[in-house]
């Protein structure tokens, strides 16, 4: 059973991320997300329907209509979205995912986790990238020990 760290790292190794639930009218965890993985030199992809551009950079509505082969998406949707979101994966054979899940329920479903588990696709069901993306500010530093503190970002899942 992988750490959550070993699996953490093995995502942040993939070249080219989609970040789907990014927003055009606000800040929330996806733009972060987005942010900065594009900063730390990685290819984003910023994923949200109702826009065609975030903060300058082009969006799609879809990870089908990404001009690239994504590795790996980071699902900053809400739940309900989210089983849309690795449906679409497997389709379009992408084969890793994260949930951004922090102090709320974040985007973790446990439909699209089963989904994941019956298709193949390496999934990570909890916590933030920003906390292992290095390098790691000090509230994410601090907002990962308060989670394993209390139990609510597990070292190890099946």
């Amino acid at each position: 059973m992988p750490t959550l760290k070993e699996s953490a790292e093995k995502f942040l190794q993939l070249k080219t991320i989609a970040v789907a639930g990014v927003s055009s009218t606000k800040k929330d965890a996806a733009n972060y997300i987005f942010e900065k993985l594009k900063k730390a030199g990685y290819q984003v992809f910023a994923i949200n329907p109702n826009a065609t551009e975030i903060d300058g950079n082009p969006c799609y509505p879809n990870l089908a209509s990404v001009p690239e082969k994504v590795d790996g998406v980071v699902i900053g949707t809400s739940p309900k979205v989210t089983l849309q979101i690795v449906e679409e994966c497997a389709i379009l054979g992408i084969q890793h995912a994260w949930m951004h899940q922090s102090f709320d329920g974040g985007s973790y479903s446990e439909e699209a986790e089963q989904f994941c588990k019956e298709h193949g696709i390496h999934l990570i069901p909890t916590g933030c990238p920003m906390m292992f993306c290095k390098p790691v500010d000090f509230p994410h530093k601090c907002i990962k020990w308060v989670l394993h503190a209390t139990g609510k970002l597990p070292r190890t899942y099946a």
